[in-house]
């Protein structure tokens, strides 16, 4: 990839997430320089109302990168009159949580998307398709349109999920790849989109709270994934002694034969609880209060023992 193509090209970045910032420090690192960052204002939270940077400037701070912050973009007449002095060829707009409008949609607005678009359009791409049990997924570099994640096609990349791989393991991986082929393909004389075919969309709604609810009547399959897909939102929890607990990691176990759904099967090395149809095997967990820890400790620590019933949510 020749970086020297865009040299004497104005590029605007824009995001706010974690998967923007992921893309951020990969094109960066890459050889790609940014006119201007603009991410969301900060949110504030605890007792002293405390101010928290997007992660897109908590990354551009750690590169050493000025951000211009913004509440409704398509409400700031500063960016607005920026885009028309400073007219920028392109302006990628990355996991950044609002819906973009005129007149910034008359330039050449790009979207780095962690889906094979059009499946799982939406806020949740890589945690839905976990969810649901994909064995594979991709990203998507295409040009922004009114309807959401609807615009043409630029360039796409498959992947493989790997059993062992949580939502923040794919999100990393797929910045990368969508990084390097959004450069690549721009670095290109000539640029081909491809229209969506809007038939076959899916869609990713963010994540609620009914979402992280845990149960051993699940299958083991389907508890695991919950676990691997909420790794990066807050973490998946099964209620235990009438307390919450964080499932971290786990992994499904063929080799033990079940019990009734929440009996503890094994407590040999990590604690081997029955699901629905076959076990599962927690390997790191985190109690109310407490921080996280193996799940051996943690069993060792309330005394677990074989044969008990683990009281759980449905």
């Amino acid at each position: 990839m020749n970086t020297e193509t865009f040299k004497h090209k104005n590029i605007w970045f824009t995001g706010t997430g974690q998967f923007a910032a992921l893309c951020l420090e990969e094109m960066t690192r890459k050889g790609m320089e940014f006119r201007r960052i603009i991410t969301g204002n900060p949110t504030r939270s605890g007792r002293n109302n405390r101010e928290n940077p997007s992660a897109v400037e908590l990354k551009a701070s750690s590169l050493g990168l000025n951000v211009t912050r913004t509440g409704k973009l398509n409400e700031n007449d500063g960016l607005i009159s920026a885009l028309g002095s400073e007219n920028p060829d392109i302006i990628f707009v990355i996991d950044f949580g609002q819906i973009i409008r005129e007149p910034f949609l008359q330039r050449m607005c790009l979207n780095i998307h962690p889906s094979l678009l059009p499946e799982y359009r939406g806020a949740a791409p890589v945690q839905r398709a976990i969810l649901d049990g994909r064995k594979r997924t991709g990203v998507t570099v295409f040009r922004l349109a009114q309807a959401m994640d609807a615009g043409e096609i630029l360039a796409q990349s498959e992947i493989v999920i790997n059993d062992s791989e949580n939502a923040s393991d794919i999100y990393a991986r797929l910045a990368v790849i969508g990084s390097s082929i959004a450069l690549e393909t721009l670095s290109k004389n000539e640029l081909k989109f491809t229209p969506q075919n809007d038939e076959l969309a899916t869609y990713a709604p963010k994540i609620s709270k009914t979402d992280f609810i845990l149960s051993f009547s699940f299958s083991a399959e389907r508890f695991v994934n919950t676990v691997r897909a909420l790794d990066m939102s807050g973490g998946a929890f099964v209620t235990a002694n009438s307390k919450r607990l964080k499932i971290w990691r786990a992994s499904v176990r063929r080799d033990i034969k079940p019990g009734d759904s929440g009996q503890v099967m094994s407590v040999e090395g990590n604690p081997v609880i029955s699901c629905s149809d076959y076990c599962v095997e927690l390997v790191e967990v985190q109690a109310e209060g407490k921080k996280r820890m193996p799940a051996r400790e943690w069993a060792a620590g309330i005394r677990l023992k074989t044969g008990t019933n683990i009281s759980h949510t449905s």
